[in-house]
């Protein structure tokens, strides 16, 4: 062997072994990895970073896992809590969080972890954004998410939607609602394609004029989802609206998998039949034309169901017969984020559903190869075996400034919610949570400025708190997560996870 094929032995050697640590480490937040070995593998890198010794090395890279194990799980715990927990002094911690960024395979840990959820769907982008620090530091910014409620009414009566049986929007106010709907459209900054999103208290479709309020969005560059329940996605509705074909993605929240499941979530008879065939539909006149519109579905768990998930995927290769070429693009599956006892599943059915997740994901690359399934922030946990549970945020952890740079909704009234679950007409205490209404002469910034200019402040009150929903609660904790750090002393190292590298959009 030559000089030059001895060095390349020893330089794949040494590549396989770093490949071997960072793959180790990138693991080492889910349930069952090997702690004790990931430490000594990461040890020599602690060494090469720091010069420390390699029994100070092996010290730090035990403390560095518990870290990444920590946040991986709790992802809204204080960094002093953190350093108490892990017993250290402030000078020696901080610089142990300053290595910790300089590991890009300890940040895929905290990723991959049971609550990693939080981190690549929530707080990452908000990061990227910069709409936490703006929250957190009290400055005025636009909103880096726009809810549009456009729905005058409903179709369904859900028994968990907080809707005020009967309330609906005038027809009256559609022509005006709308014309307030493209002037937010037209205000919205570009850079984020996906700021804009169709949903609401009531249903989207419902609105006469919805499909040019998606071409308008379209036109201006932006890749929007709308949220529906899909029974008015019928082909008639599409050969009147054929702008609806230019949203980036529609997700149908599915109430059921048959009639009767339908019926007594619904109150609507026949209602699972209609949605199945209006589905169906679509997907086939999606690959006739080819569109690029992704489409899926959002299912949420509810109590008496939790045996139902290989059900959900027969019903999606029943729907990818329709289209075999373009199969259904995702499924997102939930718990109910409300907090509400009558969405709470029961621990003997929680512990079903967590023997049955393994299995559903097995089922479904049988049956639907290539669907995107994404858990969400808990039920994710609940797969790797870690009973993380959902946060939930309670009037006394609510924040009487709310958090209008990260996200606000806007209903047909021009009424301005700093809510998701607020935007619902005649809702008993959620006018309070109206920031301002958009008219003619006052803008969405406008009206998003006086808010947070006047600090402007609304004390919770019990029962306030569903008017969060999963995304709110999250950045309701991250940014009193950001606050307390702050107070602590721990100002440059807010939140643990600072800069996120970044990621492709995705709807799914």
């Amino acid at each position: 062997m030559n000089v030059n094929d001895a060095w390349s032995t020893v330089h794949m050697s040494t590549t396989a072994t770093a490949v071997v640590a960072d793959t180790a480490v990138e693991n080492v937040a889910i349930p069952g990895s090997d702690r004790a070995a990931t430490a000594r593998l990461l040890a020599p890198e602690i060494t090469r970073l720091t010069g420390d010794p390699s029994d100070t090395a092996r010290e730090h890279a035990e403390h560095l896992i518990s870290l990444a194990v920590l946040y991986g799980t709790h992802p809204f715990t204080p960094l002093e809590q953190a350093r108490t927990m892990l017993g250290l002094d402030r000078a020696p911690f901080g610089r142990l969080l300053e290595v910790f960024q300089r590991i890009p395979a300890l940040r895929t840990a905290v990723e991959r972890g049971p609550s990693g959820k939080y981190w690549t769907n929530t707080i990452n982008p908000l990061n990227r954004a910069g709409a936490l620090d703006a929250a957190t530091y009290h400055r005025t910014a636009f909103p880096y998410s726009v809810g549009l409620y456009p729905g005058p009414t409903c179709m369904f009566r859900c028994h968990f939607c907080v809707r005020v049986t009967g309330a609906r929007y005038e027809p009256s106010s559609i022509q005006e609602g709308n014309r307030i709907f493209r002037s937010v459209i037209d205000e919205v900054p570009t850079e984020n394609r996906t700021a804009l999103y169709f949903s609401g208290g009531l249903e989207p479709l419902t609105n006469p004029g919805i499909g040019g309020l998606v071409a308008h969005g379209a036109s201006r560059g932006f890749d929007m989802t709308m949220y529906t329940n899909s029974f008015a996605l019928t082909e008639s509705t599409l050969a009147r609206q054929p702008d609806l074909w230019s949203l980036g993605a529609i997700r149908t929240s599915l109430y059921g998998l048959d009639n009767d499941e339908y019926q007594a979530t619904t109150t609507k008879p026949k209602a699972f039949d209609r949605v199945k065939r209006n589905l169906r539909g679509v997907m086939r006149m999606r690959a006739e034309r080819g569109s690029q519109l992704r489409l899926g579905l959002n299912y949420i768990v509810l109590p008496g169901r939790a045996d139902r998930l290989r059900a959900l995927v027969d019903f999606v290769a029943e729907l990818n017969e329709a289209s075999p070429d373009r199969p259904l693009d995702f499924v997102t599956v939930r718990e109910d984020y409300s907090g509400r006892d009558d969405g709470r599943l029961s621990e003997p059915e929680r512990d079903q559903l967590r023997r049955t997740l393994d299995e559903f994901f097995d089922y479904a690359r049988q049956q639907a190869p290539g669907l995107r399934i994404d858990l969400g922030y808990a039920l994710e946990s609940l797969r790797m075996g870690s009973e993380t549970e959902l946060i939930r945020i309670r009037p006394q952890t609510m924040r009487p400034t709310a958090h209008p740079q990260v996200a606000v909704q806007v209903d047909l009234l021009g009424d301005v919610y700093l809510y998701r679950e607020a935007g619902f007409p005649e809702l008993d205490g959620a006018q309070r949570y109206i920031a301002g209404r958009v008219t003619p002469r006052t803008s969405l910034r406008e009206v998003v400025e006086t808010f947070i200019q006047d600090n402007k402040r609304i004390e919770p009150r019990p029962g306030d708190e569903y008017f969060l929903d999963g995304f709110d609660q999250a950045v309701t904790a991250r940014l009193n997560q950001l606050e307390r750090d702050i107070a602590d002393g721990w100002g440059e190292h807010r939140g643990f996870l600072r800069a996120a590298r970044p990621e492709s959009d995705g709807n799914g």
